[in-house]
């Protein structure tokens, strides 16, 4: 008795190579031309000339700096940073939560009717317009400005975190409290209670944890950028940092990097403990 073979299995082809083949050249084709514009030549950092002065530079770096007095102005600029995020935001929210205030539609007593009238929604949209103006210019763009209005040092970059953050933060609360649960808020506006009262006891509570946990993630970045700053004049360990490599002292450049890396890591673990106790 002949055992019945099994018919030939198909070649096994995905149906959709056609259309990732077609995706991956078109990137390539997009990203081609970018990439002649940038002037994009990686291949540069293995240029004998290239190596040699990075090896140069790197073999600077070993060992870090650590004596007492160096260590000690780091200390200081390290809390300097801190302060001056901290600082940055603390204004940033007095600029942010009137204008979120102002420019949340679901506060609008006119809207009630169901059409809000033309002038509150004109002052809605030019706040909408501030708060993009405020955000689509860099933090480092304003403490170049702030620099050169109130001199070096760590008052311009509060003033450029304060400025550049209010935007992002007005922006992103206006967006959490129109996308939540309008309810609650607009019953209270239409039993006669005032605009405040219907954020506070409507809006705010509903929303309170996501705020919250932007702010905290906000003040998170701030730290970062605060280092940057820096580098223009802006004081707080980019300004030290920005110092050491005009001199050529790879050995305090490593330092600085070590603490820098150490204050990113312990900000972003006092932000999770931040939103895990406050959510």
């Amino acid at each position: 008795m002949s055992a019945v073979l099994p018919p030939p299995t198909p070649l096994q082809r995905d149906p959709a190579w056609q259309g990732r083949v077609f995706w991956l050249v078109a990137a390539v084709l997009l990203l081609w031309p970018l990439l002649v514009i940038t002037e994009f030549k990686p291949w540069l950092l293995w240029d004998p000339e290239s190596r040699k002065v990075m090896g140069n530079f790197l073999s600077d770096f070993f060992p870090p700096a650590h004596d007492a007095e160096f260590l000690q102005l780091i200390a200081k600029e390290t809390w300097r940073t801190v302060a001056m995020a901290t600082a940055g935001i603390a204004l940033a929210l007095v600029l942010a939560i009137p204008l979120t205030l102002l420019g949340t539609s679901a506060l609008s007593v006119s809207q009630l009717s169901g059409k809000m009238a033309w002038m509150p929604s004109v002052l809605r949209q030019a706040i909408r317009w501030l708060l993009i103006v405020l955000r689509s210019v860099p933090e480092l763009v304003w403490a170049l400005v702030f620099v050169r209005v109130v001199g070096l040092g760590p008052t311009a970059g509060v003033l450029a975190i304060a400025l550049t953050y209010a935007g992002m933060l007005g922006k992103v609360y206006t967006e959490i409290l129109e996308s939540g649960e309008a309810h609650a808020t607009q019953s209270l506006m239409r039993n006669g209670t005032g605009r405040l009262q219907a954020f506070f006891y409507g809006l705010l509570p509903q929303n309170a944890a996501e705020l919250t946990s932007y702010t905290v993630y906000r003040w998170e970045c701030a730290i970062r950028s605060s280092a940057v700053l820096g580098f223009v004049g802006a004081g707080g360990l980019g300004q030290q940092l920005d110092n050491s490599m005009k001199m050529f002292k790879g050995s305090e450049v490593a330092t600085l990097l070590l603490v820098f890396m150490l204050l990113v890591w312990l900000a972003d673990k006092a932000s999770s403990w931040l939103r895990r106790e406050l959510g």
